[in-house]
């Protein structure tokens, strides 16, 4: 899902030389209206490079945080308000470096066995976006898209269009990564 002048950049990254700021996002998938779900937020305006983007729930690492997993937990109640009780983790993902705002981010998968109530924090989350997963599985999901964004003019990015969204950048990285995942298992 990245496009090629990203990929080259990742790839030549010595991730042991790297000095980012860490980060973890969670890939929430849950049952509604008995289908399997996925969460995603869309985040509010502000200044910086992510703004008005859609992503999984997660944010920086903090002192207090005992793990990655930890943060992406914590952030997502803190983002969303799913209870940390409510989660349940799976597995990691591959992380990944975000060149435009220097961050290198740990995904995890997660579920939950009962249908959120989402409360969005009105500070981070404009609106959360709901998926069904077997959407995300087709190839109908999958497409192209020519984008202005913070660090390019008018580039061709692999994305997913869901709804009337487009998920792209690190956050269509990751969901390729766990939909290559799960139709394995399929």
């Amino acid at each position: 899902m990245a496009p090629q002048s990203r990929r080259e950049e990742l790839e030549a990254i010595n991730f042991d030389q790297l000095d980012a700021k860490k980060a973890a996002v969670l890939c929430l998938i849950y049952p509604k209206n008995q289908e399997s779900h996925i969460v995603f937020i869309l985040r509010n305006a502000y200044p910086g490079v992510h703004s008005s983007q859609i992503s999984f729930p997660g944010g920086r690492r903090e002192k207090q945080d005992d793990s990655f997993l930890a943060t992406a937990i914590r952030e997502t109640e803190e983002e969303i308000g799913v209870s940390e009780k409510l989660i349940n983790p799976v597995t990691d993902l591959s992380k990944l470096f975000i060149p435009p705002s220097n961050f290198l981010v740990y995904p995890f998968l997660g579920f939950t066995d009962i249908e959120p109530d989402f409360q969005p924090d009105p500070g981070e989350v404009q609106q959360i976006i709901e998926v069904k997963l077997d959407f995300l599985l087709s190839n109908e999901a999958i497409s192209s898209q020519k984008l202005s964004t913070s660090y390019a003019r008018n580039i061709e990015v692999n994305c997913f269009r869901c709804q009337e969204h487009i998920i792209w950048g690190a956050t269509a990285m990751i969901l390729s990564e766990l939909r290559m995942l799960l139709l394995k298992l399929k």
